[in-house]
């Protein structure tokens, strides 16, 4: 765990050499300042978990300063000191949003305990926040788009009730964040992968097992649904269940109750359920490999995150943020994304979706020291491009038929790049979008199928 990083500013040169040192010796990295307009150039350069800052300094005081940096990171806990201290200036540096205010000469045991209460306070907070709004961190539904500002009305609207929630994209940040906003937040949140466990053993994953109830079944064990009584469970691709475990699946969800394998006595369980699949479960339905009562019972409310292919409009905030949230973590110079940079980055299809965003966007953080990113520090970043799926040059033909297949390729390919965004596709081909459109109707090319 990395050391706490305090910022310490003050024109006294003993007073910095003196703290710098006890702060070493508690396990704190401290960095120092000789004034307030140099702890500002600091503040650009470096990230800091506190600031202690003297009020008293020439060109720039204490207050100034704490006002200056409330306005660039006002999340950062500001304690003041002065060897002048009055209850006016007291009074005024709270409100400017000083966390506290320690008199000159300092007495290092009060200090430290202090910055100690400060940090501890600051973690607080910033775990509070993650946690009411874990639905918007870095897997992130971060963004402004329709269908994201739906999906989180819908999610802020469902998480207060009980009813079950079936989801498709973006699953289990869907029910991480029902979850924490719900009243069960408190609770166990159990998660099950439907898929990974052999057809044989869901039963006891789920409802548990009596010692001796089967080959090396050598202990009693409590299975899913018990370990999340009182919270959620999550069963992620329950379209894989076999058919048999949908109708005990089926009764447990009606009844409440759970039988361990090899067990006899029923047990009472209190759990939401949540489910998601990247299986179409009509097809499902229709083909009589799903029930349908279990379909019903499990989706009173369908959620489904848009894939970022369908939001390119959200890339921007979502880079900005990755950026922002890679320097933190590994106390990095923050960064900026150039204009360039954040436009080549919404041309892209991401089927990978927000992580593969993520993860490109590290990956250029890590490559290239530039600041602002370029946009070639991004191209360089994204994974190498698919084998183009070229359709063979006509054998014979005229110059405009050879012409015209070439240009039918291009454009397919920009199509698909896009992830058939028609704006990020003409703009890339240097065309109006109006002009793209014709193109593709001359040469015979369905938009809806390119993407």
């Amino acid at each position: 765990m990395p050391k706490p990083r305090i910022l310490i500013v003050d024109d006294d040169q003993g007073t910095l050499a003196s703290l710098s040192r006890a702060f070493a010796l508690e396990g704190y990295t401290a960095l120092t300042a000789p004034s307030a307009a140099r702890a500002l150039e600091k503040l650009e350069q470096e990230t800091v978990d506190a600031i202690l800052s003297d009020v008293v300094m020439p060109e720039m005081d204490g207050l100034e300063f704490l006002a200056r940096v409330r306005e660039r990171v006002p999340e950062v806990p500001i304690i003041l000191m002065s060897g002048q201290a009055s209850v006016e200036t007291a009074v005024k540096a709270t409100r400017l949003g000083a966390l506290d205010f320690v008199e000159k000469p300092v007495g290092l045991d009060r200090l430290l305990l202090t910055l100690r209460n400060a940090l501890r306070l600051d973690r607080l907070q910033r775990e509070n926040r993650e946690l009411q709004s874990y639905w918007r961190d870095e897997l992130a539904l971060i963004g402004e788009s329709p269908g994201l500002r739906a999906l989180r009305a819908l999610v802020e609207r469902a998480a207060p009730s009980d009813v079950p929630i079936l989801n498709g994209t973006g699953k289990e940040l869907v029910a991480r964040a029902v979850h924490d906003l719900s009243p069960r937040s408190g609770q166990p949140f159990v998660k099950m992968n439907c898929a990974a466990v052999p057809a044989d053993l869901v039963e006891s994953e789920l409802f548990g097992h009596e010692k001796g109830a089967f080959s090396g079944a050598i202990s009693q064990r409590r299975g899913r649904f018990e370990q999340a009584d009182g919270g959620t469970l999550f069963l992620d691709e329950i379209g894989d269940m076999p058919a048999a475990m949908q109708a005990k699946l089926l009764r447990v969800l009606q009844d409440g109750e759970i039988t361990r394998v090899g067990g006899t006595g029923e047990i009472k369980v209190d759990v939401r359920l949540i489910s998601a699949t990247n299986q179409d479960l009509d097809a499902l339905l229709r083909e009589g490999r799903f029930r349908q009562d279990l379909y019903y019972r499990i989706s009173t409310v369908s959620a489904k995150v848009p894939a970022l292919r369908e939001r390119a409009s959200d890339v921007p905030a979502l880079a900005e943020h990755f950026v922002s949230a890679a320097s933190r973590r590994n106390h990095w110079k923050p960064r900026r994304l150039s204009p360039d940079a954040v436009e080549l980055l919404a041309q892209q299809p991401w089927k990978g979706n927000v992580r593969e965003l993520r993860n490109v966007v590290e990956r250029a953080l890590i490559l290239s020291g530039s600041d602002p990113l370029e946009a070639a520090d991004m191209r360089a970043a994204l994974p190498p491009a698919p084998a183009s799926r070229a359709e063979p040059v006509p054998a014979e033909g005229t110059l405009r038929d050879l012409a015209e297949a070439y240009e039918r390729e291009v454009i397919r390919e920009r199509l698909r790049r896009s992830g058939g965004h028609v704006t990020n596709a003409a703009r890339s081909l240097g065309l109006e979008r109006s002009h793209l459109y014709k193109k593709c109707k001359q040469l015979g090319i369905d938009m809806r199928e390119e993407t």
